[in-house]
């Protein structure tokens, strides 16, 4: 892994659906930050076998601050919701979908992994609280209620549209995959989920409002275990923090699997996010040097937009 060149100096304009008013005069964050602590862990992590993909990109200049093959597509596991949550706003937006259609959980296959909806005694929900559920939650009944109701070909069609080639939702959740499944729930490489979220705070992904929607959904997203958790946010309360930081991400999570997308703007510097892991999760070491490496990369990226 390289990092490239020092950012150009013709930064972009600010983007109204990040925040209002303009930032204080900025150092030259390519000089400033160099990410060498993240780029040790990742190599330490390839040199064990893990497969490593990871970007992280300058949203005001729209440079590459940080690129290891980046291009590879790799499985993203729950992260694979966001293109999910995109063509539910969409669908939201275009009037095809209406966001309290009630949606009755007996219809969806049981799976019994993460989220709360099989825990909650209400059998059926409308499509915008599931949506709100797949974003805070990781539920994974709740999404696979919202894939029934909108369809594998409508949300490949969608990413086809956002100029996505390496990004697939695959399947729904299931708690066993056999041989005529998917293998995966999702794919992608951090490039493309990297440009994603830039789009979604950009307020380029379908629509401004579509955008919003779905950045808002993300917002409430519970976990903030892995990069995010050098944020020092509260993973219950973090949509309006005090001090200024604006933090939208999603994470995904398979056995051998740990994905983290985002977007992290502070008072210096804005970036979009993503890092993908695949490693063998032999013994809980492995699993802890693999969480380490998100924690160093969060740790870089505060210090880069701070």
């Amino acid at each position: 892994m390289a990092l490239p060149p020092e950012p150009r100096n013709d930064a972009a304009s600010h983007r109204g659906s990040r925040r209002s008013g303009r930032r204080p005069p900025r150092r030259a964050a390519a000089g400033r930050r160099t990410f060498t602590a993240t780029l040790k862990a990742l190599d330490d992590l390839a040199a064990s076998g893990a497969k490593v993909s990871v970007r992280v990109t300058d949203l005001d200049r729209g440079t590459t601050v940080l690129a290891g093959d980046d291009y590879v597509t790799l499985p993203v596991a729950g992260l694979g919701v966001v293109p999910l949550l995109i063509e539910v706003a969409a669908g939201f937006e275009e009037g095809t979908l209406d966001p309290l259609e009630i949606i009755d959980r007996t219809i969806v296959g049981q799976v019994s992994g993460g989220g709360v909806w099989q825990h909650l005694r209400a059998p059926a929900l409308p499509l915008t609280d599931l949506a709100v559920l797949t974003a805070a939650a990781g539920d994974e009944l709740a999404a696979n209620a919202l894939l029934s109701r909108v369809g594998l070909p409508a949300v490949r069609a969608r990413l086809e549209s956002l100029g996505c080639t390496s990004t697939a939702l695959l399947d729904g959740f299931r708690d066993v995959r056999g041989p005529d499944d998917a293998p995966h729930v999702a794919l992608g490489s951090a490039r493309e989920l990297s440009q994603l979220f830039a789009a979604l705070v950009n307020s380029q992904a379908v629509s401004a409002g579509v955008s919003a929607q779905v950045a808002e959904w993300l917002s409430l997203n519970h976990d903030l275990s892995l990069a995010a958790a050098a944020t020092g946010l509260d993973p219950f309360r973090h949509e309006n923090d005090e001090h200024g930081l604006l933090f939208v991400n999603k994470t995904g999570r398979d056995a051998g699997i740990r994905v983290e997308a985002g977007v992290l703007a502070g008072p210096r510097a804005g970036v979009a996010y993503a890092l993908i892991v695949c490693f063998d999760d032999l013994s809980i070491l492995h699993r802890v040097r693999a969480h380490e490496a998100f924690r160093t990369l969060g740790t870089e990226l505060m210090e880069y937009v701070f």
